[in-house]
């Protein structure tokens, strides 16, 4: 690394990556050592881990008895088409996307699924779609927290309680870090490598009463995945909901996703999960604040994610490169604090607009953030000094 301006303190954790996320403070391997290996999940002893994981979820996250918590294969995406292929059909549906990941359920919708009856309500990265156009005599898909473009919705009043089509809400960056009000959501999904740090390939679908309602009155005009029945003889398959899992999960996923949640009780539980990634998001906002070179993506203060960072490089010796350009430097940027072990995996996401995104979930420790801010600046710097040595 050159020595123009370097930071003299560097974070204690490098990782902040928006997922596989940060492991919780203290993490070790031996928070495993109870995972009951080498045994089937359907024994006594990983049904009750399974059990304990869905439970600990509902207290942790204020899920409402009525409604129904279960694993699911294939992490978040798994859990969002589950229900796309086995809710979808009966209504028209409304599908929001301004980032990467809505858009995909957007191509479900249409050109996998063909629904005949599928509006499309989309913004560019960095804004919202108009939220007050959404009919809610439709079903609606949207994602809470927009990963790939740190935009989220400011919270859930856009949404009518007397709806009467079904919210379904991808919430995997958003869920143990941003409040979800669950009366206003019929389906909630997240997977555990997001905000708790998590291992992947494991989703949680929450159902409200009125999506089984949906489940056992509805039977889907296309043919279901195996895993993605969540219904026999018309009824729900309730072992699914008590930790019976569809696929086989991993017990040690499982024995680190209980440690998060544990760890998550113990600090004071969402309250204290949310005030931690406010207070990681608010250093990044102070330091853009006093930064001339940098902003957020997202346009809107009330908007910006406190997980999914995003920001974009605003001065004009970079601004007036090309598209190319642009995405070079900041990979240049990135690559230089990836290499040095400053900050790994902070490059923008591969479709969204050149620049960072920096994870500043819960289980980031605030002051490695601040640590990170002044190595952007010496990047920004040094990259600086190459553009203008090679002009």
């Amino acid at each position: 690394m050159s020595n123009l301006h370097e930071p003299a303190t560097r974070p204690e954790n490098p990782r902040f990556s928006s997922g596989p996320c940060a492991k919780r403070p203290g993490w070790s391997p031996s928070a495993l050592e109870d995972a009951p290996l080498g045994r089937s999940h359907r024994a006594r002893p990983g049904k009750a881990k399974l059990a304990e994981a869905i439970n600990l979820t509902r207290a942790v996250l204020g899920v409402p008895d009525d409604y129904r918590i279960g694993i699911v294969p294939a992490s978040d995406t798994g859990a969002v088409e589950m229900a796309m292929w086995s809710l979808l059909g009966p209504r028209g549906v409304d599908l929001l996307a301004w980032e990467s990941f809505g858009a995909g359920w957007v191509t479900d919708a249409i050109k996998q699924l063909k629904l005949d009856d599928a509006r499309v309500l989309d913004a560019g990265y960095g804004k919202l779609p108009d939220l007050g156009a959404v009919d809610f005599s439709r079903d609606v898909i949207f994602t809470w927290n927009g990963t790939t473009s740190g935009v989220r919705v400011p919270n859930a009043d856009w949404i009518p309680a007397d709806r009467e089509g079904l919210t379904i809400c991808d919430a995997t960056s958003a869920a143990f870090a941003q409040t979800l009000d669950f009366a206003k959501l019929d389906v909630v999904t997240f997977s555990w490598q997001k905000v708790l740090g998590g291992e992947a390939a494991h989703g949680m679908l929450i159902l409200s009463p009125r999506a089984v309602e949906r489940l056992e009155s509805h039977t889907p005009a296309w043919p279901l995945p195996k895993i993605f029945r969540l219904t026999k003889g018309g009824k729900l398959i309730e072992g699914i909901f008590k930790g019976e899992t569809i696929n086989t999960p991993s017990m040690l996923c499982v024995e680190d996703y209980l440690d998060a949640l544990n760890w998550a009780r113990a600090i004071g539980g969402l309250p204290a999960l949310v005030a931690r990634a406010d207070a990681n998001a608010g250093a990044v906002a102070d330091w853009v604040a006093r930064t001339s070179w940098v902003d957020f993506l997202a346009e809107d203060p009330a908007t910006r994610s406190n997980t999914s960072v995003c920001l974009k490089i605003v001065d004009e010796r970079v601004a007036s490169l090309d598209s190319a350009g642009q995405a070079a430097f900041a990979k240049a940027m990135a690559t230089a604090l990836d290499q040095g072990g400053v900050a790994y995996d902070i490059g923008a996401y591969r479709d969204a607009p050149s620049g960072f995104r920096i994870w500043c979930g819960a289980t980031v420790e605030t002051a490695d953030v601040e640590a990170l801010l002044p190595w952007l600046d010496w990047a920004f710097a040094t990259q600086i000094a190459s553009l203008e040595t090679a002009a």
